[in-house]
């Protein structure tokens, strides 16, 4: 991988391979996505899932360095004039932030960085490290996705409306941008965390 530390800066563990690997999983909201993610995470030994960084308020809810690294807008700042970001955005005031060096630490021990972002982060990555891996979750239609959006019950039909609308540009933008290796369609949850697995460690051991 790109501008790994040279090897003595990480004394080797037991638990270090030679096949690290960066996975980009976008999706649209309400495509199963973060489901998906997290069934990667569990069934391939040695992945780790990347905790941006924000500058959103951190909640009672929240667990520092588990959900975010909260941090303010002077620090955020301050580590984009160092171009220390693999990718940020800026999603309605609050920034948000992948850092670049802890994940070259963890490629250079042979993980499976995991990155859930959209796809103007999946852009930015992409640009910077091109042989990340990258895979979008489709709904198995639209009428689907929007059933899906609407099922959550916990929105109104104008915001329900504005994400649907926001998930349709989402999947052109995801197929017309070639940064996408694989899509995946996730019509059964089941068979999608085992499709998604299966093209992970063939990625992993280089085949793509």
């Amino acid at each position: 991988m790109a501008d790994h530390p040279p090897e003595s800066a990480h004394p080797r563990l037991p638990t270090d391979t030679d096949n690290g690997l960066l996975l980009i999983i976008s999706g649209p909201s309400g495509v199963g996505k973060t489901t998906i993610t997290r069934g990667v995470e569990r069934s391939i030994p040695g992945s780790v899932f990347s905790v941006s960084y924000t500058t959103r308020a951190k909640t009672d809810a929240d667990v520092e360095a588990v959900d975010y690294h909260f941090i303010d807008h002077d620090e955020f700042q301050q580590l984009i004039d160092e171009d220390a970001f693999l990718e940020w955005a800026d999603v309605f005031g609050k920034r948000y932030g992948t850092r670049k060096k802890w994940v070259d630490e963890q490629l250079a021990r042979g993980r499976l960085v995991i990155l859930e972002i959209d796809v103007e982060g999946a852009k930015q990555v992409k640009a910077k490290m091109p042989e990340a891996f990258g895979m979008f979750i489709l709904p198995p239609s639209e009428d689907e996705l929007l059933r899906r959006l609407q099922s959550r019950k916990r929105e109104s039909e104008e915001l329900i409306a504005k994400r649907f609308a926001e998930a349709q540009h989402e999947i052109r933008e995801a197929k017309s941008c070639q940064v996408y290796d694989e899509f995946i369609v996730n019509e059964n949850l089941e068979n999608a965390i085992a499709d998604a697995v299966r093209l992970v460690e063939n990625a992993r051991n280089g085949d793509r």
